[in-house]
């Protein structure tokens, strides 16, 4: 019924809170930087947020969202380094980021459906918001227990060029893989974010038991809780 399949991570294969992960992560990064030696970490984390933002809005599909980050984070950070900055990202992610894996847990089922998946001839994508670099990425998926598979591609943000809702997010995930939006299914709990695939013709699974509705007004194809999304991949 479908040639790839593509899955959100966060709230969909990964029980997680994002809204409680995410001032806890930016906390974690500033007691790290504190104890790496640079001042003002408060202020140098507002800035990884607001250049995530940047990276987020733009709309250069030559250059990808990892350099969209860095330029805008160097040019107002000047006092740093791209080399420091790497080096401390890289610490971060070895170090620090393993220690939040507390404040997430696998979903019961995901990682029977992804076996049964990947023993079917379809190309499976983890499509998720493509604003971490891999390494966050792929341990984030070994949290939910599923980070062994051998994944036709991991959305990072070293290899895409834009970021969901954009329309152009998804076109380049189809483009990679070779496999024409039509035959794609999108399954994801973020009604603004993930169900903006069906624009570009791709079919969507709506995952309701962690939902993210923001008042944007997109129906799904299908929808209903893991359970439901457990049968509905059994029967394609």
């Amino acid at each position: 019924m479908f040639e790839a399949i593509l899955f959100d991570l966060d709230g969909t294969l990964l029980d997680i809170d994002m809204d409680y992960f995410l001032p806890l992560y930016f906390e974690k990064m500033v007691l790290m930087g504190e104890k790496y030696g640079f001042d003002n970490m408060q202020e140098m984390v507002k800035q990884v947020f607001n250049s995530t933002s940047v990276m987020m809005a733009d709309t250069n599909l030559r250059i990808t969202n990892e350099e969209i980050f860095l330029q805008d984070f160097l040019d107002k950070c000047d006092h740093l380094t791209r080399d420091k900055t790497l080096e401390f990202f890289d610490h971060f992610y070895n170090d620090g980021f393993p220690k939040l894996s507390k404040y997430a847990k696998p979903f019961p089922g995901i990682l029977e459906m992804m076996e049964n998946l990947f023993k079917e001839e379809r190309k499976i994508v983890i499509a998720t918001n493509s604003v971490f670099p891999h390494t966050a990425i792929q341990q984030r998926l070994d949290w939910a227990g599923v980070g062994h598979f051998d994944y036709d591609l991991i959305t990072s943000y070293e290899v895409m060029h834009a970021c969901k809702p954009k329309f152009s997010y998804y076109e380049e995930i189809a483009t990679i893989i070779g496999v024409d939006p039509k035959n794609c299914l999108m399954v994801g709990n973020d009604i603004g974010e993930d169900l903006v695939a069906g624009k570009i013709g791709m079919k969507t699974f709506l995952v309701e038991d962690r939902l993210i509705d923001k008042g944007i007004d997109i129906k799904p194809n299908f929808k209903g809780n893991l359970e439901s999304l457990f049968r509905f991949m059994e029967q394609i």
